[in-house]
Formats: structure tokens, sequence, C-alpha cells
């Protein structure tokens, strides 16, 4: 239904130039040449520092498609759907074939209709409009006659103010996020290697294989539920590859196991479980930390419990230790397999580490977790902020929630 003083139009119909995609074949990158926009540069926003150029020849040829900044650009395949402005810091620039102009007409707010295409009722259109098995694309003709809804200029432009501000938000926490996340970086680093000590500590680092300070326990719980053995929680590969931290919060499932099973796997504080086996090497021995007690959680398969000797290792430092890419490099050489991959006992209790004392491992790794809720932080509130826009987009983009605007 189209809400009262709205009309409906395709975008043929809202643009100034014809919607059209760019050069075909844009020829080896030119240092001093003209930008150019693949699909994959359209995420959201263009960032000119990341474009590669063409040559002034072909962008000659192709100067239908050239594009100027205010024009909506289009991914037409890959990442289908997916649209960005053209800022003003890209005076210049040109598509390829997998990307497209929408250069909307001067009496309508570009803005607007950049917010409507990325809206979920536009994007469901355009992936029904889309074709292909293996690489599917939409055709210039298919979105040509993509409809869009069309209000007053006042209120385009009005609803487009609203949408912004919220952008605005997004951007600045985004940034929050990543300079937080590589001060993190940055402060594991230098704790965790020694390079930076903390006021009050000077003794000597020491070298230890990990079977010198911890017990690891390899897991063979599955997840079926058999007749006759106690039920359990199961903590398996996903709570231990999505999270830094095992707790109570997570949702475990259900399973059943024997009692000798229960007695050898239970998860107890400070163990530190990670990823044995996985698809890709690069997600071997990835950690968590149990770091409240779980109440009989059981450890799953394609898992190891890593069990510090607490009066040597702290399960939190040796968490942080895990993480580290060094350690992450350490075992990805150690994984072997073909479709799946996995390291072996020997392998895991091999890998060795530099440790302080206990009491320098505990400030280290409580510092870092003040780090990490820094981040968690931020990043409920990005969740959060997403969600309203996205709330807010579906009320403002389809009329059901009307704005004021200065000719009301």
């Amino acid at each position: 239904m189209v809400p009262k003083g709205w009309t409906t139009k395709t975008l043929s119909e809202i643009v100034k130039e014809k919607i059209s995609y760019g050069i075909v074949q844009a020829g080896p990158h030119i240092p001093d040449g003209v930008p150019y926009i693949k699909s994959s540069d359209v995420r959201g926003t263009i960032n000119p520092d990341n474009l590669q150029k063409t040559s002034q020849t072909i962008h000659f040829k192709y100067r239908r498609s050239a594009v100027h900044p205010g024009d909506i650009i289009f991914s037409l395949r890959g990442n289908i759907g997916e649209c960005a402005i053209v800022p003003n810091s890209l005076p210049e620039a040109n598509l390829t074939q997998g990307t497209a102009r929408i250069s909307v007409d001067n009496n309508q707010c570009n803005q607007f209709y950049y917010y409507q295409l990325t809206s979920e009722s536009i994007r469901n259109r355009v992936n029904t409009l889309s074709k292909g098995s293996t690489f599917k694309e939409i055709s210039l003709e298919a979105l040509r006659k993509v409809v869009v809804l069309c209000p007053s200029i006042q209120e385009q432009k009005k609803i487009a103010r609203i949408l912004s501000t919220w952008d605005k938000a997004i951007t600045i926490t985004e940034q929050l996020l990543a300079n937080s996340q590589q001060q993190k970086r940055s402060l594991m680093q230098k704790l965790l290697t020694g390079n930076k000590r903390l006021r009050g500590f000077s003794d000597n680092w020491k070298q230890y294989h990990l079977s010198d300070i911890s017990k690891v326990i390899v897991s063979p719980v599955d997840k079926k539920s058999v007749a006759g053995e106690i039920p359990v929680e199961l903590c398996n590969y996903t709570d231990v590859y999505y999270n830094h931290e095992i707790t109570k919060n997570i949702k475990f499932m259900k399973a059943t196991a024997t009692s000798n099973e229960i007695e050898k796997y239970t998860l107890k504080v400070d163990d530190v479980i990670i990823t044995k086996d996985s698809e890709t090497p690069g997600d071997i021995a990835i950690p968590a930390l149990v770091s409240e007690e779980l109440n009989g959680v059981v450890c799953g398969y394609h898992l190891a419990i890593v069990r510090p000797n607490k009066s040597a290792v702290s399960g939190a430092f040796l968490n942080y230790l895990f993480s580290m890419p060094k350690t992450r490099y350490y075992f990805f050489t150690l994984a072997t397999g073909a479709t799946r991959f996995g390291l072996s006992i020997g392998g895991i209790n091999k890998a060795q580490f530099s440790l302080p004392t206990v009491d320098e491992q505990q400030k280290i790794a409580a510092l870092l977790s003040t780090s990490d809720k820094e981040i968690t932080v931020l990043e409920q509130k990005l969740s959060y902020l997403k969600q309203e826009k996205k709330a807010l987009m579906q009320q403002l983009l389809t009329g059901r929630h009307r704005v004021k605007t200065e000719d009301a």
C-alpha cells in the first residue's frame, strides 16, 4: 500500500542519466590514472585510497559510465545489492562491468534513495531478480525496473537527515571499537612477551613446554543422546570458537555421557578449551577460558581441555597466550589432514611459552580483561545502534511513520 501523498516509480524514472555499468577490461593499474570502482569496493562507503586506476584512454572510451560525487553505486554481482554514494573526495572515477551508476535526478534526494536501496524489502527484491547458480548477478534491465517509493522532496530530505544521524553514530562507534581492538592487540604484544613490564615486577621470565605447566585432555564425548547414559550439558566446538570465555550465559546443548566420561571431561574453572580439529588449519587451537563454575558441563568432541597447574600458570593468562599470532602460527604449522585438520596431544604438549611469576600473570590477565570488557561494551552499543537504525528504516522508508516537514 502506497502512503498518502507518496507515489511509486521505477529506478529508471528517477535518474538524470541512464543506469549503466562500466569498463569491461580495465587493464593494468596506472598509478596516475583514473580510479575505477569494482563491486568489491562497494561496502556502504567507498574509500578512494583503495581504488585501482585505469588509463585515461580507457576512461574516455567508457565516459558514458563516468561517476561523480553524489551518484549511487550499486553492485550487480558478488555482493549483489550493496550500495555506496560517491564521496566528494572522488571527483573523477569510472565503474567496472560489475557495478552500476544510479545518478538520481536533481529534483530528488540521492541519500533517501540510497537508504531505500539498502532497505530489507529492496534487497529481497533484488535477490529475487538475480539470476545464475554459482555466479549470481542482476541485469541492468531488471535493476532499471525496480520500483521505489517516492515521497515529496521535503520528506525525502527529512528522512535522509534522520537516518544519516544514526549512520554517524554507528561510524563513530565503529571507529572507537577499531581503536580499542588495536590498542588491545598492541597491549597483548607488549605484555605477553615481556617487552613491557608492570610496575613492581622484575623477575626473569622462564621458558616452559605446555606439558610442564598443564595437563592436556582430549574429549571423545559426541553430541548423541544414548539410552542408558546420563543426561548432560555439552560444551561443543562452536561454543569455544565464538567465545573468548565460557560462562553460564551460553546455552549449552543437551547430550548424554557415561559416568566415566563425566568424571574425566567435566569442565573446571580456569580450564582453557581449544579447538583440536577443524576443516581449516587456521581454525586450530582457538581458545576459550572457563571463567566461572558451570555446574557439571562436559567438554565435547573435537576439543581439548588444557588444565593449568595453578602453581605455574594462570588459566586466564594462558588463554591470552593461545590467542597470540606466534602461538596461532605454531599450531597452524602442526595441523595435519586433508578434508579435516587436527592436532596430536604430543604436538599440543610441545608448545613452548615464556612465563613470568603467577602473580604477574594474573595482573597482566586482569589488565587485558579490562580491555576486553571495554570492547564488549562497544560491540553491544554498535549492535544496538544497527538494530535501531534497521527498525527506523522499516518505519520511515515505508511511510508507516511520517515525519513532519517545514511545509507541513
